[in-house]
């Protein structure tokens, strides 16, 4: 039997592991960024010529898509991770739900995906999440003090 013809075989694995990760990212990339592009209606403009807009709006789709491989993991490691956490407090607390739910808000909810609106500054990224408007009580006003 001879071993080395067997070990000579791995880099060859490892390389072709490697070239089939990065066609399916690049695949992944195509299938998520090209149809919105397509989809985009390419409108004429009443001043100017429409080529520099619609140059500049592929170059904040491509910066957002581009931006968006590198936050989405740390989002998504870091919801995991908070939703993990929150469960434990759920557990720990003896089933309160009003002690895991802050912690599950604040890691799950928020912007997971980041668009050219947010890069250009006209949405807010929020890496920690914000609970939804319709779920926090009304304040209720403060008694007056007695005199």
């Amino acid at each position: 039997m001879n071993t080395y013809s067997s070990l000579s075989n791995r880099p060859h694995e490892a390389s072709s592991f490697k070239l089939v990760a990065v066609v399916l990212l690049l695949a992944l990339c195509t299938v998520t960024i090209v149809p919105s592009a397509w989809s985009q209606e390419s409108a004429p403009s009443a001043v100017g010529s429409s080529e520099g807009s619609s140059a500049s709006a592929a170059g904040w789709g491509v910066l957002a898509g581009v931006s968006s491989l590198f936050y989405f993991p740390l989002k998504a490691a870091f919801a995991i991770s908070g939703g993990i956490v929150g469960g434990l407090t759920y557990l720990f607390s003896g089933g309160n739900e009003n002690a895991a739910k802050p912690v599950w808000e604040t890691s799950l909810y928020g912007t997971y995906v980041l668009t050219p609106d947010h890069l250009k500054g006209d949405r807010p990224i929020r890496f920690l999440g914000v609970a939804d408007s319709n779920d926090a009580p009304a304040p209720t006003p403060a008694p007056e003090p007695i005199r």
